[in-house]
């Protein structure tokens, strides 16, 4: 016979409480055995409680901390320190350094600042090594810096050419240039116009200086750019002197043509800005030269070598002989405006009337023949 839980309580009305009885007494014991066993009781206590626990199972082992063993040094061998004491026998005692205590601040002295060191001279430039006394005396000045871009670096005072022969050809006057520029005209005249000069029976004494630096536009005109002049990268060039005392002008047109020739193809090869008579208005008794740079390495030569004035001026009129007749001056007449005076001693005649013009048939004539129109094209 099969019965459920519920038909079993319906059965048997007393079987749940005796169950329940039975529970409650089990725990009771349970609880006094707990309480009978310290060590149990503190394991429960720190324990989670669980079934085994409860109906008396065995109780779970815990784990003993122990404290962990710091390792210590080993003891120092006696040898060790037997030896060190042998090495430091020798040396000094090394005594403990003691600094003194700082004054307060009131009492400080600030320290004078250090003198700053004088600036370094500028190096000099390969061209100022190579300018030499056996070349010019051309002693170096301090840059110069102007208005709009006047002056430049690396400047000197031309004052003295030196020929091959230790021969001085002064500069009158001395010519405020770049080390480049003065350079270039060294070269020049050393090389070029002195052997030119010993053609005429004499040598060259003197450069006549027209102008060199100057801070100013192109031929002083307002609002043109900066000239070479400016810059002291060039220089106008007026005559030669020479040691018996003749001057040679390059722009004289007395002097020989084939000497001014030869001293134009000199320059022109040497200086990228050469000008003239004819170049312009401003160049017309002296000689420019420069070196201005340009792109492709472009040059400017504009310098006629003009040919000599003729020495026979041509014939003019003579002037008429006070005792010479009066001369007739006809006055017209319907002339507008006014007719030019005559001259001193000359008499005015009434022009006479024109004839009156013939009448068109008459003036054609009767032996005119007419052409036919058949002839005509």
């Amino acid at each position: 016979m099969k019965l459920s839980a519920r038909q079993g309580g319906r059965k048997w009305p007393f079987g749940r409480a005796k169950a329940l009885r039975a529970a409650m007494v089990g725990t009771a014991t349970l609880l006094c055995l707990l309480g009978a066993r310290p060590e149990a009781a503190q394991a429960h206590r720190h324990a989670g409680f669980n079934l085994e626990d409860l109906f008396g199972g065995p109780p779970r082992p815990h784990r003993t901390r122990r404290a962990a063993k710091v390792p210590l040094p080993l003891p120092r061998p006696p040898e060790a320190s037997q030896k060190e004491n042998e090495e430091a026998k020798g040396e000094p005692e090394i005594r403990p350094r003691i600094e003194a205590p700082a004054k307060p601040a009131e009492q400080t002295v600030p320290a004078a600042p250090a003198a700053s060191a004088p600036p370094a001279a500028p190096q000099p430039s390969a061209c100022r090594l190579a300018l030499t006394e056996d070349i010019a005396i051309a002693p170096s000045i301090p840059s110069v810096h102007g208005p709009g871009g006047c002056g430049g670096d690396d400047l000197v005072r031309l004052e003295a050419i030196v020929l091959p022969d230790k021969r001085r050809v002064q500069v009158s006057p001395a010519a405020t240039l770049r080390c480049a520029m003065a350079s270039s005209i060294a070269d020049w005249v050393r090389s070029a116009i002195a052997p030119l000069t010993e053609r005429l029976g004499s040598e060259i004494a003197v450069l006549d200086n027209f102008d060199s630096y100057d801070c100013r536009s192109r031929n002083g005109i307002k609002g043109a750019p900066l000239s070479e002049h400016g810059k002291a990268n060039a220089l106008d060039v007026r005559a030669f002197e020479l040691a018996d005392g003749r001057e040679i002008g390059l722009t004289d047109r007395s002097q020989p043509r084939a000497l001014r020739e030869d001293v134009l193809h000199s320059a022109c090869g040497r200086f990228t800005t050469v000008l003239g008579p004819d170049s312009d208005w401003y160049h017309e008794d002296h000689i420019h030269l420069d070196l201005a740079e340009r792109r492709n390495n472009y040059r400017i030569c504009q310098w006629d070598v003009l040919d000599p004035l003729p020495k026979v001026a041509p014939l003019i009129p003579a002037e008429r002989p006070a005792e010479a007749p009066a001369r007739k001056v006809a006055k017209e007449e319907g002339t507008k405006g006014e007719v030019a005076p005559a001259a001193e001693g000359d008499e005015q005649e009434e022009a006479k009337p024109a004839k009156a013009a013939a009448p068109e048939n008459q003036q054609q004539g009767t032996s005119k023949t007419r052409r036919s129109p058949k002839l005509s094209r």
